[in-house]
Order: C-alpha cells, then sequence, then structure tokens
C-alpha cells in the first residue's frame, strides 16, 4: 500500500489547502498532507486483544510474533523506500506498553516518552474526552472511525490501557461512575508508574528513553529541543532549532476549571509516581 498509494499521489494533481486547526482544537493545525501516525491498524490486527482491557497490553521482550514481525519490518522499508529516508519516526501513545518489545526488534531505536504535570494534564485529557464525547454523538461515524484506526484514548468508546497492574478495571468503573477526575488521576498513575518501573526494570531500555518534561519544552525550548535531538542522534541545525524553539508554549485556549478539593484527589492519587517525574 505505501508504494502504489505514493505512486498514485506522484500522477495526479494535488491541490494545497489552507492549514486548519485539528480536531483536538488545540491550535495545531494541519492539512491532508500533515505527517500521521496510522500503524496502529497493524498492531490490532496482529494483536487482537490489545486494545482489550480485560487482558493485559503489555508486549515485553518475551513477545513473539513472527507473522506481525515480519510484516512489521517490511511495512517500514517499504515507507523508508517512498521517502528516500534512512530513520523512521513512529509517534504512537499506545507503544507505552510495547517498548521492550519494541527494543528487541530493533536495538537501537530511541524512545521519547512525554510527560506533564499530573493536574494540568488531566485537564487537558478531561477537556479532550468531551470534546469527544459531543462530536461522536453529533456523527456516530466518528466514532466508527476512530474504533477503525485503534484511537480508544477519548469519546464514546473510551477504554483504559490495561498494563497488568489491577487498575485498569477500577479506572473504568470510575469513569462509569461520572468520577472523571479520581478515575483519571489513579490512570496516570497507572500508566507513568508501569513506564518507571520498566526503566528500573531493565536499564538498557532505559537509557535508551528520553523522558520529555512539558514544563520544560516550554520554560526552555532550546536546550530541551537540543536534548531530544541528541538522544535520538539527529543532526540539528541552527535555523531548525530556531524555528522550533518558538512553538512550544502553555495552552491559552482553555482554562483549568479544577476545584481544590479535585485537585487534592488528582495529588493523592499520583503523589508517588509524580515524585518519579520530579512533580
Amino acid at each position: 500500500t505505501p508504494i502504489w498509494w505514493n505512486w498514485f499521489l506522484d500522477h495526479v494533481p494535488r491541490q494545497k489547502p489552507e492549514p486548519i486547526e485539528r480536531s483536538h482544537q488545540d491550535g495545531i493545525l494541519v492539512t491532508p498532507e500533515s505527517p500521521e501516525a496510522m500503524e496502529e491498524v497493524l498492531w490490532m490486527k496482529f494483536f487482537e486483544d490489545c486494545h482489550d482491557p480485560g487482558v493485559s497490553n503489555v508486549l515485553g521482550k518475551e513477545t513473539k510474533n513472527e507473522t506481525f514481525e515480519n510484516f512489521y519490518r517490511d511495512h517500514i522499508r517499504k515507507l523508508l523506500f517512498v521517502r528516500s529516508r534512512s530513520r523512521y519516526l513512529s509517534k504512537g501513545n499506545y507503544n507505552v506498553t510495547r517498548l521492550s518489545y519494541l527494543q528487541k526488534l530493533y536495538p537501537d531505536a530511541r524512545f521519547v516518552v512525554p510527560v506533564r504535570e499530573p493536574k494540568a494534564h488531566i485537564v487537558s485529557l478531561i477537556k479532550q474526552h468531551r470534546l469527544f464525547l459531543k462530536e461522536g454523538k453529533r456523527d456516530p461515524r466518528i466514532v466508527e472511525h476512530l474504533s477503525r484506526v485503534g484511537h480508544y484514548e477519548f469519546g464514546l468508546n473510551r477504554r483504559a490501557i490495561n498494563v497488568d497492574d489491577g487498575q485498569a478495571s477500577g479506572v473504568e468503573e470510575l469513569w462509569k461512575e461520572g468520577d472523571e477526575v479520581v478515575g483519571w488521576g489513579r490512570y496516570w498513575a497507572s500508566i507513568y508508574g508501569f513506564l518507571n518501573k520498566e526503566f528500573e526494570r531493565d536499564p538498557r531500555l532505559g537509557e535508551a528513553t528520553h523522558i520529555l518534561r512539558f514544563e520544560d519544552l516550554c520554560t526552555d525550548p532550546v536546550d530541551t529541543i537540543r536534548s531530544v535531538f541528541d538522544h535520538c542522534a539527529l543532526e540539528l541545525p541552527d535555523e531548525l532549532l530556531d524555528v522550533l524553539a518558538k512553538r512550544p508554549r502553555f495552552p491559552t485556549y482553555y482554562k483549568p476549571d479544577l476545584t481544590a478539593d479535585d485537585a487534592d484527589k488528582i495529588d493523592r492519587e499520583t503523589s508517588v509516581v509524580r515524585k518519579q517525574f520530579g512533580y
């Protein structure tokens, strides 16, 4: 598909539409030409339970799926071929449970894990969930599309990731009861707590992973962006750094609406894990 689709695009007239704000309503402007990660459909094809909260969604070094591994390698090779490139970037939220497996497949891979202060992060997550709920009720095709491409983070078909710590079912129950704040707080602690344990258990994986704190990106974009490029062994010309450093900023398109009680609940749920990430 990557090869024949690329050939097709090279042989048809293509317009240059004006960028518009993406559906997240977060100030990021996109066009049909904007890069997007769509590989989750591959994971769902070969790991049918990867979005089932009732079972572990963790894929580790002990995972074996030769059919998937051969297909995935060839798929990446095709993308590199049509772009005449030697490096592949995968932006996948669900890869948080697959870092060990990916490192087994690609020992020289580098990982960048974003993290954000939990109260601010959870306010943002709740905002996104409400938005996708509203849009999903307005047009059921949106829900169908999100399910088809493997996006279960928000909306009517929201599902918790099961990192095998016994928290997923409880998180989903809290959400069903309408306790978004405690549910998201427990979920935040579950996901980032799992990652921290992975790094402690496997120092080699920890060395291959760069933790990118959102606040550092906004307050010190130059050094933070440079550290990401250094970790990934990528060149960073000064002119590119100048362009990138102007982009990060704290959000101004919404206002946090946490009550003092909600803030205390999040602090209690995340107290141990957030300290592990310097919060």
